[in-house]
Protein backbone atom coordinates (compact mmCIF):
# COMPACT_ATOMS: atom_id res chain seq x y z
CA UNK A 1 0.00 0.00 0.00
CA UNK A 2 0.65 3.69 -0.87
CA UNK A 3 -0.81 6.69 0.58
CA UNK A 4 0.61 9.51 -1.40
CA UNK A 5 -0.23 13.35 -2.11
CA UNK A 6 -0.18 14.05 1.44
CA UNK A 7 2.05 16.39 3.96
CA UNK A 8 4.23 13.86 6.01
CA UNK A 9 5.08 14.81 9.55
CA UNK A 10 8.51 13.64 9.66
CA UNK A 11 11.37 12.94 12.12
CA UNK A 12 11.90 16.64 12.54
CA UNK A 13 8.36 17.61 13.69
CA UNK A 14 7.80 18.86 10.40
CA UNK A 15 5.02 18.47 7.71
CA UNK A 16 6.41 18.16 4.17
CA UNK A 17 4.59 17.10 0.74
CA UNK A 18 5.41 13.84 -0.06
CA UNK A 19 4.01 9.74 0.53
CA UNK A 20 4.75 6.38 2.86
CA UNK A 21 4.89 3.17 1.54
CA UNK A 22 4.26 0.70 3.97
CA UNK A 23 4.16 -3.21 3.71
CA UNK A 24 1.97 -5.40 5.77
CA UNK A 25 1.95 -3.53 9.15
CA UNK A 26 5.06 -1.80 9.24
CA UNK A 27 6.54 1.61 7.36
CA UNK A 28 8.95 0.38 4.46
CA UNK A 29 9.42 3.85 3.03
CA UNK A 30 8.97 7.64 3.69
CA UNK A 31 9.22 9.73 0.59
CA UNK A 32 9.87 13.55 1.71
CA UNK A 33 9.90 16.25 -1.40
CA UNK A 34 10.39 14.70 -4.38
CA UNK A 35 8.38 12.40 -6.36
CA UNK A 36 8.11 8.70 -6.20
CA UNK A 37 9.74 6.21 -8.31
CA UNK A 38 7.37 5.21 -11.10
CA UNK A 39 8.97 1.66 -10.63
CA UNK A 40 6.93 1.72 -6.63
CA UNK A 41 3.97 3.54 -7.62
CA UNK A 42 3.22 1.26 -10.60
CA UNK A 43 4.05 -2.50 -8.46
CA UNK A 44 1.79 -1.04 -5.84
CA UNK A 45 -1.83 -2.78 -6.04
CA UNK A 46 -3.44 -0.43 -3.37
CA UNK A 47 -2.95 2.89 -3.94
CA UNK A 48 -4.43 5.45 -1.66
CA UNK A 49 -4.54 9.21 -3.01
CA UNK A 50 -4.31 11.56 0.23
CA UNK A 51 -5.82 14.68 -1.62
CA UNK A 52 -3.38 16.81 -0.04
CA UNK A 53 -4.62 15.88 3.86
CA UNK A 54 -1.70 15.93 6.77
CA UNK A 55 -0.22 12.29 7.43
CA UNK A 56 0.82 11.97 10.92
CA UNK A 57 1.35 8.49 13.18
CA UNK A 58 -1.61 7.24 14.92
CA UNK A 59 -2.27 9.10 18.45
CA UNK A 60 -1.39 7.43 21.53
CA UNK A 61 -3.27 8.27 24.82
CA UNK A 62 -1.26 7.48 27.92
CA UNK A 63 -4.02 8.45 30.82
CA UNK A 64 -7.33 7.94 30.18
CA UNK A 65 -10.39 6.34 31.85
CA UNK A 66 -12.91 5.66 29.02
CA UNK A 67 -15.40 6.33 26.09
CA UNK A 68 -18.60 5.00 24.75
CA UNK A 69 -20.24 4.10 28.61
CA UNK A 70 -17.15 1.89 29.20
CA UNK A 71 -14.57 2.31 31.87
CA UNK A 72 -11.23 0.11 31.78
CA UNK A 73 -11.67 -0.38 35.71
CA UNK A 74 -14.55 -2.08 34.43
CA UNK A 75 -12.57 -4.84 34.44
CA UNK A 76 -13.75 -7.00 31.77
CA UNK A 77 -12.41 -7.76 28.15
CA UNK A 78 -16.10 -5.96 26.79
CA UNK A 79 -14.90 -2.77 28.39
CA UNK A 80 -11.38 -2.97 27.17
CA UNK A 81 -12.71 -4.01 23.68
CA UNK A 82 -15.13 -1.40 23.15
CA UNK A 83 -12.50 1.23 24.37
CA UNK A 84 -9.60 0.21 22.25
CA UNK A 85 -11.95 -0.09 19.22
CA UNK A 86 -13.70 3.40 19.92
CA UNK A 87 -10.13 4.80 20.14
CA UNK A 88 -8.81 3.16 17.18
CA UNK A 89 -11.97 4.38 14.89
CA UNK A 90 -10.44 8.19 16.19
CA UNK A 91 -7.22 7.92 15.09
CA UNK A 92 -5.95 7.00 18.84
CA UNK A 93 -4.10 3.58 17.58
CA UNK A 94 -2.33 3.18 20.79
CA UNK A 95 -3.32 3.32 24.48
CA UNK A 96 -2.34 3.30 28.31
CA UNK A 97 -5.69 3.53 30.08
CA UNK A 98 -5.31 4.72 33.86
CA UNK A 99 -6.87 3.15 36.75
CA UNK A 100 -8.62 4.87 40.05
CA UNK A 101 -8.15 4.57 43.50
CA UNK A 102 -9.79 1.62 44.40
CA UNK A 103 -9.32 -1.69 46.73
CA UNK A 104 -5.97 -3.52 45.38
CA UNK A 105 -7.81 -6.87 45.07
CA UNK A 106 -9.97 -4.99 42.67
CA UNK A 107 -6.79 -3.28 40.56
CA UNK A 108 -5.29 -7.05 40.63
CA UNK A 109 -8.41 -8.08 38.82
CA UNK A 110 -8.47 -5.68 37.31
CA UNK A 111 -4.91 -5.24 35.87
CA UNK A 112 -5.59 -9.29 34.73
CA UNK A 113 -7.81 -8.43 32.24
CA UNK A 114 -6.03 -6.02 30.73
CA UNK A 115 -3.35 -8.55 30.72
CA UNK A 116 -5.85 -11.03 29.38
CA UNK A 117 -6.82 -8.82 26.70
CA UNK A 118 -3.25 -7.95 25.26
CA UNK A 119 -2.35 -11.68 25.04
CA UNK A 120 -5.79 -12.58 23.35
CA UNK A 121 -5.04 -9.62 20.99
CA UNK A 122 -1.54 -10.71 19.96
CA UNK A 123 -3.10 -14.20 19.48
CA UNK A 124 -5.40 -13.04 17.18
CA UNK A 125 -3.18 -10.73 15.42
CA UNK A 126 -0.08 -13.77 14.92
CA UNK A 127 -3.64 -16.19 13.96
CA UNK A 128 -4.39 -13.50 11.35
CA UNK A 129 -0.88 -13.00 9.62
CA UNK A 130 -0.49 -16.99 9.30
CA UNK A 131 -3.86 -17.30 7.54
CA UNK A 132 -3.06 -18.99 3.60
CA UNK A 133 -5.75 -17.58 2.04
CA UNK A 134 -5.28 -14.13 0.78
CA UNK A 135 -9.18 -12.81 0.78
CA UNK A 136 -9.37 -14.12 4.35
CA UNK A 137 -6.31 -13.05 5.84
CA UNK A 138 -7.18 -9.56 4.70
CA UNK A 139 -10.19 -10.00 6.55
CA UNK A 140 -9.29 -11.06 9.51
CA UNK A 141 -5.97 -8.79 9.74
CA UNK A 142 -7.89 -5.66 9.15
CA UNK A 143 -10.39 -6.86 11.95
CA UNK A 144 -7.64 -7.79 14.12
CA UNK A 145 -5.86 -3.97 13.44
CA UNK A 146 -9.35 -2.20 14.62
CA UNK A 147 -8.71 -2.25 17.87
CA UNK A 148 -6.27 0.29 19.18
CA UNK A 149 -3.08 -0.99 20.86
CA UNK A 150 -3.14 -1.64 25.07
CA UNK A 151 0.72 -0.54 25.42
CA UNK A 152 0.52 -0.50 28.85
CA UNK A 153 -1.36 0.83 31.77
CA UNK A 154 -1.51 4.07 33.51
CA UNK A 155 -2.12 3.71 37.46
CA UNK A 156 -2.72 6.94 39.19
CA UNK A 157 -3.33 5.29 42.44
CA UNK A 158 -3.95 4.48 45.46
CA UNK A 159 -0.37 6.02 46.80
CA UNK A 160 -2.34 9.47 46.23
CA UNK A 161 -2.61 12.10 48.93
CA UNK A 162 -6.28 12.94 50.19
CA UNK A 163 -6.08 16.76 49.73
CA UNK A 164 -5.78 16.35 46.42
CA UNK A 165 -7.78 13.39 45.44
CA UNK A 166 -9.96 14.83 42.82
CA UNK A 167 -11.84 12.21 41.63
CA UNK A 168 -10.38 9.69 43.35
CA UNK A 169 -12.11 7.58 46.52
CA UNK A 170 -9.96 8.63 49.83
CA UNK A 171 -10.89 5.20 51.61
CA UNK A 172 -8.94 3.72 49.36
CA UNK A 173 -5.60 5.62 49.76
CA UNK A 174 -2.69 4.15 50.58
CA UNK A 175 1.03 4.90 51.97
CA UNK A 176 3.13 3.94 49.10
CA UNK A 177 4.56 -0.02 48.85
CA UNK A 178 7.02 -1.43 46.57
CA UNK A 179 5.76 -5.19 47.78
CA UNK A 180 1.95 -4.14 46.24
CA UNK A 181 3.35 -2.56 43.50
CA UNK A 182 4.93 -5.74 42.28
CA UNK A 183 1.98 -7.53 42.72
CA UNK A 184 0.02 -5.54 40.35
CA UNK A 185 2.64 -6.18 38.08
CA UNK A 186 2.58 -9.33 38.32
CA UNK A 187 -1.54 -9.59 37.89
CA UNK A 188 -0.32 -7.00 34.53
CA UNK A 189 2.31 -9.37 33.05
CA UNK A 190 4.08 -6.36 32.92
CA UNK A 191 2.22 -4.37 31.88
CA UNK A 192 2.35 -1.45 34.58
CA UNK A 193 4.09 1.67 33.06
CA UNK A 194 3.71 4.36 35.77
CA UNK A 195 2.49 4.40 39.53
CA UNK A 196 1.35 7.56 40.77
CA UNK A 197 3.05 8.53 44.27
CA UNK A 198 2.42 11.80 46.40
CA UNK A 199 5.67 11.54 47.63
CA UNK A 200 4.90 14.21 51.14
CA UNK A 201 2.74 11.60 52.30
CA UNK A 202 5.19 9.44 53.44
CA UNK A 203 8.95 10.82 55.37
CA UNK A 204 11.37 11.79 52.39
CA UNK A 205 13.20 8.61 52.89
CA UNK A 206 10.57 6.26 52.64
CA UNK A 207 9.52 8.10 48.73
CA UNK A 208 13.10 7.76 47.99
CA UNK A 209 13.47 4.44 48.93
CA UNK A 210 10.43 3.55 47.17
CA UNK A 211 10.68 4.83 43.88
CA UNK A 212 14.40 3.38 43.87
CA UNK A 213 12.79 -0.20 44.58
CA UNK A 214 10.50 0.06 42.50
CA UNK A 215 11.59 2.05 39.07
CA UNK A 216 13.39 -1.20 37.44
CA UNK A 217 9.98 -2.17 36.65
CA UNK A 218 7.77 1.10 36.28
CA UNK A 219 8.26 4.53 35.53
CA UNK A 220 7.21 6.23 38.86
CA UNK A 221 4.87 9.28 38.18
CA UNK A 222 3.97 12.31 40.99
CA UNK A 223 -0.03 12.03 41.09
CA UNK A 224 -2.79 14.46 43.01
CA UNK A 225 -0.03 15.19 45.25
CA UNK A 226 0.38 18.19 47.67
CA UNK A 227 4.07 18.37 47.69
CA UNK A 228 6.17 21.22 48.01
CA UNK A 229 9.12 21.97 45.60
CA UNK A 230 11.57 20.37 47.96
CA UNK A 231 9.91 17.15 48.99
CA UNK A 232 8.65 16.94 45.05
CA UNK A 233 12.15 17.82 43.89
CA UNK A 234 13.82 14.93 46.16
CA UNK A 235 11.31 12.32 44.29
CA UNK A 236 12.49 13.69 40.72
CA UNK A 237 16.35 13.13 41.97
CA UNK A 238 15.33 9.81 43.57
CA UNK A 239 13.89 8.35 39.90
CA UNK A 240 10.28 10.05 39.21
CA UNK A 241 10.40 10.84 36.12
CA UNK A 242 6.78 11.65 35.01
CA UNK A 243 3.83 14.52 36.24
CA UNK A 244 0.32 13.55 35.83
CA UNK A 245 -2.17 16.19 34.24
CA UNK A 246 -0.22 19.41 35.11
CA UNK A 247 -1.60 22.06 37.36
CA UNK A 248 -4.48 19.69 38.20
CA UNK A 249 -4.85 17.84 41.55
CA UNK A 250 -1.69 19.30 42.59
CA UNK A 251 -0.64 22.74 44.12
CA UNK A 252 -0.70 26.35 42.38
CA UNK A 253 2.93 27.12 40.69
CA UNK A 254 3.90 30.65 42.60
CA UNK A 255 6.93 33.13 43.00
CA UNK A 256 7.42 31.57 46.40
CA UNK A 257 6.12 28.34 46.36
CA UNK A 258 6.77 26.68 42.99
CA UNK A 259 5.81 23.37 44.35
CA UNK A 260 5.33 20.33 41.85
CA UNK A 261 5.50 21.82 38.75
CA UNK A 262 8.99 24.37 39.75
CA UNK A 263 10.64 20.70 40.49
CA UNK A 264 9.39 19.25 37.53
CA UNK A 265 10.77 22.62 35.46
CA UNK A 266 13.76 21.74 37.40
CA UNK A 267 14.42 18.03 36.47
CA UNK A 268 15.22 18.03 32.90
CA UNK A 269 14.43 14.16 32.95
CA UNK A 270 10.78 14.98 33.36
CA UNK A 271 7.81 14.44 31.37
CA UNK A 272 4.30 15.92 31.92
CA UNK A 273 0.76 15.40 30.77
CA UNK A 274 -1.18 18.09 29.79
CA UNK A 275 -4.98 18.22 29.56
CA UNK A 276 -5.67 20.77 26.98
CA UNK A 277 -9.61 20.21 26.22
CA UNK A 278 -10.39 23.70 27.08
CA UNK A 279 -12.05 22.80 30.22
CA UNK A 280 -8.78 21.68 33.01
CA UNK A 281 -6.86 24.46 32.15
CA UNK A 282 -6.83 28.16 30.88
CA UNK A 283 -5.18 28.64 27.21
CA UNK A 284 -2.26 31.12 28.82
CA UNK A 285 -1.18 28.20 31.40
CA UNK A 286 -1.10 25.89 28.34
CA UNK A 287 1.49 28.21 27.23
CA UNK A 288 3.24 28.78 30.05
CA UNK A 289 3.57 25.20 30.65
CA UNK A 290 5.54 24.94 27.19
CA UNK A 291 7.64 27.75 28.46
CA UNK A 292 8.70 26.32 31.62
CA UNK A 293 8.96 22.69 30.60
CA UNK A 294 10.09 23.40 26.99
CA UNK A 295 7.93 21.47 24.19
CA UNK A 296 9.54 18.33 23.70
CA UNK A 297 8.63 17.33 27.16
CA UNK A 298 5.42 17.79 27.06
CA UNK A 299 2.58 15.13 26.51
CA UNK A 300 -1.01 15.78 25.12
CA UNK A 301 -3.99 13.27 27.15
CA UNK A 302 -7.11 13.14 27.42
CA UNK A 303 -7.89 12.13 30.96
CA UNK A 304 -11.41 11.20 29.54
CA UNK A 305 -13.96 9.14 31.36
CA UNK A 306 -16.67 6.11 30.12
CA UNK A 307 -18.69 9.61 29.10
CA UNK A 308 -16.81 10.62 26.43
CA UNK A 309 -18.80 10.25 22.92
CA UNK A 310 -21.77 9.63 24.77
CA UNK A 311 -24.68 12.41 25.24
CA UNK A 312 -25.00 14.62 28.43
CA UNK A 313 -26.44 12.56 31.56
CA UNK A 314 -24.81 10.60 34.95
CA UNK A 315 -21.51 8.80 34.75
CA UNK A 316 -19.87 6.83 37.12
CA UNK A 317 -16.18 6.82 37.68
CA UNK A 318 -14.48 5.57 40.27
CA UNK A 319 -17.54 4.52 41.67
CA UNK A 320 -18.84 7.76 42.01
CA UNK A 321 -21.57 9.72 40.31
CA UNK A 322 -20.48 12.23 37.84
CA UNK A 323 -22.65 15.30 35.84
CA UNK A 324 -21.81 15.77 32.55
CA UNK A 325 -22.98 18.64 30.77
CA UNK A 326 -21.16 19.57 27.26
CA UNK A 327 -17.51 19.36 27.69
CA UNK A 328 -17.53 19.70 31.59
CA UNK A 329 -17.64 16.24 34.10
CA UNK A 330 -18.20 17.10 37.62
CA UNK A 331 -18.26 15.07 41.06
CA UNK A 332 -22.26 14.77 41.91
CA UNK A 333 -20.81 15.03 45.47
CA UNK A 334 -19.21 18.13 45.36
CA UNK A 335 -18.66 19.33 42.11
CA UNK A 336 -14.89 18.63 41.75
CA UNK A 337 -13.76 18.17 37.55
CA UNK A 338 -13.83 14.32 37.19
CA UNK A 339 -11.74 13.42 34.53
CA UNK A 340 -12.99 15.14 31.02
CA UNK A 341 -15.34 13.92 27.96
CA UNK A 342 -12.88 15.20 25.35
CA UNK A 343 -10.77 12.84 23.18
CA UNK A 344 -7.13 12.94 22.57
CA UNK A 345 -7.84 13.77 18.49
CA UNK A 346 -10.29 16.91 20.15
CA UNK A 347 -7.46 17.56 22.54
CA UNK A 348 -5.24 18.43 19.85
CA UNK A 349 -7.67 20.70 17.79
CA UNK A 350 -8.13 22.30 20.66
CA UNK A 351 -4.65 23.33 21.41
CA UNK A 352 -4.47 24.43 18.01
CA UNK A 353 -7.29 26.34 17.30
CA UNK A 354 -7.68 28.34 20.77
CA UNK A 355 -4.33 27.97 22.29
CA UNK A 356 -2.07 28.91 19.95
CA UNK A 357 -0.32 26.01 19.67
CA UNK A 358 1.50 24.90 16.22
CA UNK A 359 -0.16 21.84 14.91
CA UNK A 360 3.20 20.30 15.05
CA UNK A 361 4.01 20.95 18.13
CA UNK A 362 0.69 19.12 19.41
CA UNK A 363 0.60 16.60 16.79
CA UNK A 364 4.32 15.53 18.21
CA UNK A 365 2.74 15.94 21.93
CA UNK A 366 0.15 13.57 21.17
CA UNK A 367 2.51 10.86 19.04
CA UNK A 368 6.55 10.65 19.82
CA UNK A 369 6.05 11.95 23.05
CA UNK A 370 3.97 9.71 24.55
CA UNK A 371 5.56 6.61 22.45
CA UNK A 372 9.24 7.44 24.34
CA UNK A 373 7.51 7.94 28.24
CA UNK A 374 5.88 5.11 27.62
CA UNK A 375 9.44 3.13 26.12
CA UNK A 376 7.95 2.35 22.85
CA UNK A 377 9.55 4.65 20.48
CA UNK A 378 10.92 1.84 18.59
CA UNK A 379 7.82 0.79 16.92
CA UNK A 380 5.36 3.65 17.59
CA UNK A 381 5.11 7.83 17.70
CA UNK A 382 6.67 8.65 13.89
CA UNK A 383 6.75 7.51 10.57
CA UNK A 384 9.79 5.86 10.22
CA UNK A 385 11.02 2.92 8.45
CA UNK A 386 10.60 0.25 10.52
CA UNK A 387 7.50 1.07 12.53
CA UNK A 388 4.27 0.02 12.52
CA UNK A 389 1.96 0.96 9.97
CA UNK A 390 -0.04 3.70 12.10
CA UNK A 391 -1.12 6.45 10.24
CA UNK A 392 -4.13 9.09 10.30
CA UNK A 393 -5.10 11.77 7.63
CA UNK A 394 -7.05 14.94 8.69
CA UNK A 395 -7.74 17.27 5.87
CA UNK A 396 -6.81 21.23 6.33
CA UNK A 397 -9.57 21.96 9.01
CA UNK A 398 -8.43 19.46 10.87
CA UNK A 399 -10.83 16.50 10.45
CA UNK A 400 -10.37 13.20 10.37
CA UNK A 401 -10.33 11.69 6.86
CA UNK A 402 -8.96 8.30 7.63
CA UNK A 403 -7.05 5.69 9.95
CA UNK A 404 -4.64 3.07 8.83
CA UNK A 405 -3.65 0.83 11.55
CA UNK A 406 -1.34 -1.97 10.96
CA UNK A 407 -1.23 -1.06 7.48
CA UNK A 408 -4.88 -1.94 7.41
CA UNK A 409 -7.27 1.21 6.52
CA UNK A 410 -10.33 0.96 9.43
CA UNK A 411 -11.78 3.83 8.76
CA UNK A 412 -12.30 5.66 6.01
Amino acid sequence: MIIYNVSVFTEEEKFVPGAVLLRDDRIEQVFTGREIPKEILGAEEEQIDGQGCYCFPGMIDLHFHGCKGYDFCDGTREAVEEIARYEASIGVTAIAPATMTLPVEELVQILGNGAAFKKEEERRKSEADGEADPELRARRRTEAASLADLLGVNMEGPFISPVKKGAQDAQYILACDADICRRFQKAANGLVKFIGLAPEEVSREQAEQFIQDVSDEMSVSLAHTNADYDSALSAFDAGANHLVHMYNAMPPFTHRAPGVIGAAADSSHVMAEIICDGVHIHPSAVRGAFSLMGKERMIFISDSMRAAGMPDGIYTLGGQDVQVRGNHATLVSDGSLAGSVTTLPDCVRTAVKTMDIPLETAIACATIHPAKSLGEEADYGSLTPGKKADLVLWNDELELQMVIKDGCVIRR
